[in-house]
């Protein structure tokens, strides 16, 4: 039996810890663009705020958007769940009442990711130190996620833990594509296009195993077409498709999920359209921004389901029936 307030804080936990590794990612593969590109191009770090979805809080408290602005925004602000400092404080806290259901060993890296990035905050805003302190969460989260593989029995709570990673990192995956390979689309074909198509891949860590099944240069709408599609790569939105309905199968209430699934499989087969052309290339920036948005409002639409079903009251009888996920404790975080 799994209480729902169990349920909750682990689908939170697991989205929080996520986000954390996602931005570090993203923010770490923006600055080794902008060191590969020449001194002379000119390049704004808007588009970070953009995948982030940040623009408009930051404008309200920040007169510039700078270097130094945007990386302090997305990295060092512990008031903002949806900086690395802010996501990992969140996913510890969370976190830190389910602690009879998870490995020790993964409490443990929590806590220390917890302390080092709050102890160390400043070394991600400078740029000469700031790669060694987004390495360091990102190897903080691989840590749990290892310690989750290796020592977690699969039952409800270890599922409830890869339905939050996995609809946050599709949701990662999604900005990526709607903000820096549209633009990239949009603005056509340029001298420097090969070192930020890479930035894309490197931005979910998908470099080598793009080059792994596409031999050859980097090309635009097949870097697309793998981030969207490629199931056999965790970070792939039709991956993380898979790794959900694999998830929800193991839980009670399929019914209830299965829709909502069904609606994001049929976006993702709608985003399919973009790149069916016969010359092999994606429709355009725009259109892909536009279905990333209703790509990002299906995982939406998911994870809402998710909580109403396993967090939100539901009828007594059926909880009575099913005992695994009992829902005696209501209500997700109002910050989320």
């Amino acid at each position: 039996m799994l209480l729902s307030r169990v349920a909750d804080k682990l689908f939170w936990g697991a989205r929080y810890l996520e986000r954390a590794d996602g931005t570090a990612r993203l923010v770490r593969s923006f600055t080794e663009v902008i060191i590969d590109l020449p001194v002379g191009l000119t390049t704004s770090w808007a588009p970070l705020l953009a995948v982030a979805g940040g623009r408009e809080a930051f404008d309200v408290t920040h007169a510039r958007d700078d270097e130094s602005a945007i990386v302090r925004s997305l990295v060092a602000d512990a008031s903002d769940p949806s900086s690395v400092v802010g996501s990992v404080a969140a996913a510890r806290e969370n976190l830190r009442t389910t602690r009879e259901v998870l490995p020790r060993e993964a409490w443990q890296a929590v806590n220390d990711l917890h302390l080092y990035a709050s102890s160390n905050v400043g070394g991600g805003v400078d740029r000469r130190s700031r790669a060694r302190f987004l390495s360091r969460v990102m190897g903080e989260c691989q840590r749990v996620d290892g310690v989750l593989s290796a020592c977690m029995s699969r039952d409800e709570a270890y599922e409830l833990w890869r339905l939050g990673q996995a609809i946050e990192r599709a949701d990662m995956s999604t900005r990526v594509l709607g903000v820096r390979a549209a633009a990239l689309l949009a603005g056509g074909s340029g001298d420097h296009d090969a070192v930020q198509w890479m930035g894309v891949l490197r931005s979910v860590s998908a470099l080598q195993m793009y080059q792994r099944s596409h031999r050859g240069p980097i090309d635009g709408a097949g870097i697309v077409r793998f981030l969207l599609y490629d199931e056999r790569f965790p970070r792939s939105v039709a991956g993380c498709a898979k790794r959900m309905r694999s998830a929800l199968e193991r839980l009670p209430h399929t019914s209830r999920t299965t829709p909502a699934l069904d609606a994001l499989d049929a976006e993702l087969a709608r985003a399919g359209e973009l790149t069916a052309r016969s010359d092999g290339a994606v429709a355009s920036g725009e259109a892909l921004d536009e279905a990333m948005d209703r790509v990002q409002v299906a995982l939406a639409a998911v994870s809402g389901r998710i909580t109403s079903t396993f967090v939100a009251a539901v009828r007594a009888a059926d909880d009575t029936a099913v005992g695994t996920v009992a829902v005696t404790e209501v209500g997700a975080e109002a910050s989320r």
